[in-house]
C-alpha cells in the first residue's frame, strides 16, 4: 500500500490529489489549516479509517515536523511526499503594505516546501525503494508576470530548489519530481478576472500528475499545452516579452484587514 503525505490537502489541487491517490489504494496523511474540511475529505475517501488528518499551518515548521514523524511512526515510512500548500495574491512593490504579503507568500510557498520534505529524507534513505518528493511549482514561475512578483518569485524558487534537491538525492535513489501546473480549475484560480487558456479540471490534473510522479519524472508541466507555451515564453527575447506582457491583466492584490 502506497503511503502518501500531502500538504494543502483541504481543497483544490491537494484535495484532488488526495482523491486520486485514495482511489489507487493509498494511505494518506492530509495536511491543511482547516480541520473541518480535512475531516470531510478523509471521510469521503475509500478506507477513511486509514487516513490521518493534521490541521496545522505549514509555516509552523515544528508542527509540520511533528505531523511527519507521526505519519512515519503510524505507517513505517512514506513513499510519496507532496509539498502542495501554496497561496497567491497580487502584489505591487510600490505599496509598503504589500511587503508582509511577499513574506507570507514566500514562507508558505518556498520555506514550507523545504520544511515538508526535510523530516522524511532520512527515513526515505533508510527505506530504499521508489520514494518520491514532489514539489508543486507553477507555469507562473517560468517568467515573471506583472502584478504577481511574489507568486512568480516563489514558484521560480520552488523550481530551482527542487532541481538542486534532485541532484543532491540522486545518489540515494530518491526521486524529486517537479510538477508545474498551468491553469487548473480550483478555488484559487476562480478569483482570476482574466482569460485562463487550457483550463483543466482538478481531477484530470491529479490523475496526470500521479502518473508522472509514479514514473519518477523529473519535471512536468500539466496540461501539456501550457508546457509548449512556457517553452515559447522562455525563448522570447526580453524586448518581445516586455512588449507583449507589460500591460497584461494583474492578479488582484490582497485587501488590507
Amino acid at each position: 500500500m502506497t503511503r502518501v503525505f500531502i500538504t494543502g490537502a483541504s481543497s483544490g489541487i491537494g484535495a484532488a490529489l488526495a482523491a486520486e491517490y485514495a482511489a489507487r489504494g493509498a494511505v494518506l496523511g492530509l495536511v491543511a489549516r482547516r480541520r473541518e474540511l480535512l475531516e470531510q475529505l478523509a471521510a469521503s475517501l475509500p478506507n477513511p479509517h486509514l487516513h490521518k488528518v493534521y490541521a496545522l499551518d505549514v509555516t509552523d515548521h515544528a508542527a509540520l515536523a511533528g505531523a511527519a514523524q507521526d505519519f512515519i511512526a503510524a505507517h513505517g515510512g512514506a513513499d510519496v511526499v507532496i509539498a502542495n500548500a501554496g497561496i497567491s495574491h497580487g502584489t505591487l512593490t510600490e505599496f509598503a503594505a504589500d511587503l508582509p504579503v511577499f513574506d507570507t507568500i514566500l514562507a508558505t510557498n518556498v520555506s514550507a516546501t523545504v520544511a515538508t520534505f526535510a523530516p522524511f529524507i532520512a527515513t526515505m534513505k533508510a527505506q530504499g525503494g521508489p520514494c518520491r518528493l514532489v514539489g508543486i511549482g507553477s507555469v507562473a514561475g517560468i517568467r515573471g508576470l506583472p502584478g504577481a512578483g511574489a507568486y512568480s518569485a516563489s514558484k521560480a524558487a520552488v523550481l530551482a530548489y527542487c532541481e538542486s534537491l534532485r541532484l543532491e538525492l540522486k545518489p540515494d535513489g530518491i526521486k524529486v519530481v517537479t510538477i508545474a501546473p498551468g491553469y487548473i480549475d480550483t478555488p484559487m484560480t476562480r478569483h482570476n478576472k482574466y482569460p485562463m487558456p487550457f483550463l483543466m479540471p482538478a481531477a484530470r490534473f491529479a490523475a496526470q500528475a500521479a502518473d508522472k510522479i509514479d514514473r519518477g519524472a523529473s519535471y512536468a508541466v500539466i496540461p501539456w499545452q501550457m508546457g509548449v507555451v512556457a517553452k515559447l515564453l522562455r525563448a522570447l527575447p526580453n524586448t518581445v516579452y516586455d512588449f507583449a506582457f507589460s500591460r497584461a491583466p494583474h492578479k488582484a492584490r490582497k485587501e488590507a484587514p
